[in-house]
């Protein structure tokens, strides 16, 4: 297949891309969700939260079931997946790299580390790397501050006053809701809907590479009315703790937010409302993403744009009685991604992957160079058939921690030296700790060996 530049260069049609062959994939259409789990979604098998345009991307696209963060909260894995690097920012990074392909290069909203809710409210960049695009554009937004009834629930507060609320650097802020009363067009995902949709229609005629980061379902959980209403508290199941469930999990694989240590251990309700609110705006986040891809089908886009949507992510709700981020389980390390491409049928796949792949993958649709500087792997075999294997392993790293994930078994070995094995055939809930079993030793060494290697290959402390 020749290269979108390399056509223009021989038919010396400089800023013209008319002729380009039906199917031919010239641009990238790249989402990302913050703090997003994969099992919130209907396409991942949720049975309550409404997802409807993601479950229509699901349908057009490769739905890889298994996929890993490398970084296990935002700026980390952030960085990550932008250059394909587990640890740094050795190399270009995906946009700069586009750039020098001919692409325009854009981005919407939070794409490397922004503060939420402090950049968002200030509009400012965060960790920003400006050589990753032509052009950016912040979406601001007032978070906790949005008008509306708002809820501290782990504090058991509610008030529709916009005095005191909990917001940028305080302690409680990750249980904040904001049911708000007006439409969502002042909400920071409305307004990057919009400007990508804007963006589409200034570029449509040349390649480009569009970044656009959605900042809900991380806290504060702000979304409209109509949103909150889809999902009474009442009815929200809570996840399954079994009694005395921590006590095989060793100090350094708990959680820094807990049910406990945060009270809402005391306010089941609160639980369940803060379930509720997540589903919330992870369907106002979904309504935000069908105007860009209505407005993609409608430009006569969709035969020549790959998209990929991804979270950073994964987050805990309550399982374990964890909250938040930062740690190595399952619900933190396990994080949709749909990768959608003209030309390749749509399909599920259990192959192993990692969103340092994402980089390399594009790159081998656009068909060009993958850098040397990059580490993650092509996932172009898998796409074309699901049942293709480029990994035998996922790795997800923690301050000098590391989680291995394999198709049968997830381990985890700290910097303390303590592990975590889980058999997640038959305990995919994670409750079994099985490092200290005798009967388990064997498989604990094969993976640690594993682990090692790929620590070693990827140049990691």
């Amino acid at each position: 297949m020749i290269k979108p530049t390399q056509l223009v260069t021989s038919l010396g049609l400089l800023g013209s891309l008319a002729t380009l062959t039906a199917g031919q994939i010239k641009n990238v259409l790249f989402i990302v969700s913050d703090d997003l789990k994969a099992s919130a979604l209907g396409c991942y098998g949720n049975k309550i939260c409404k997802t409807p345009h993601l479950d229509r991307l699901a349908a057009r696209g490769m739905v890889f079931e298994r996929t890993y963060c490398q970084g296990t909260w935002c700026a980390p894995s952030r960085l990550s997946f932008m250059h394909s690097r587990y640890e740094g920012s050795q190399g270009k990074n995906m946009g700069e790299y586009f750039r020098a392909q001919g692409m325009h290069s854009a981005r919407v909203g939070k794409i490397y580390h922004m503060r939420v809710p402090g950049d968002i409210i200030a509009g400012t960049d965060g960790q920003d790397i400006p050589s990753t695009w032509d052009e950016k554009f912040n979406t601001k937004g007032a978070e906790a501050h949005t008008p509306g009834d708002y809820a501290c629930l782990n504090l058991n507060i509610f008030t529709d006053k916009l005095e005191n609320r909990e917001s940028t650097g305080m302690k409680n802020r990750m249980f904040v809701s904001v049911n708000h009363e007006g439409d969502g067009a002042d909400q920071p995902d409305w307004k990057a809907a919009d400007k990508t949709v804007e963006l589409l229609n200034t570029h449509r005629n040349k390649p480009f590479f569009i970044a656009t980061g959605f900042v809900r379902p991380h806290y504060p959980s702000v979304a409209p009315s109509k949103f909150f209403d889809m999902y009474p508290f009442a009815k929200m199941p809570l996840p399954k703790v079994p009694e005395g469930d921590l006590a095989d999990i060793p100090k350094p694989g708990l959680a820094r937010t807990t049910s406990q240590k945060s009270g809402i251990a005391k306010w089941p309700d609160n639980q369940k409302r803060m379930w509720a609110a997540y589903y919330a705006t992870v369907t106002y986040m979904d309504e935000q993403l069908g105007k860009i891809m209505d407005e993609l089908d409608r430009l006569e886009l969709t035969d020549s744009t790959a998209i990929v949507f991804i979270s950073d992510h994964g987050y805990h709700l309550g399982e374990h009685h964890f909250w938040q981020k930062s740690n190595l389980h399952e619900e933190v390390t396990r994080v949709p991604m749909i990768i959608s491409a003209p030309g390749l049928k749509p399909g599920r796949t259990q192959a192993l992957a990692e969103l340092t792949d994402i980089y390399p993958t594009l790159c081998s649709l656009l068909e060009i160079p993958i850098p040397k500087s990059v580490q993650g792997r092509s996932l172009l075999s898998t796409l074309k058939d699901p049942g293709a294997r480029p990994r035998t392993g996922a790795l997800s790293l923690l301050g000098g921690s590391h989680g291995l994930r394999t198709d049968h078994w997830a381990y985890m070995k700290y910097k303390n030296g303590d592990e975590e094995l889980y058999d997640m055939k038959t305990d995919p809930g994670q409750f079994t700790n099985l490092a200290e079993k005798k009967e388990h030793q064997a498989t604990k060494e094969r993976l640690l060996t594993l682990l090692k290697e790929r620590i070693k290959s990827a140049s990691l402390r």
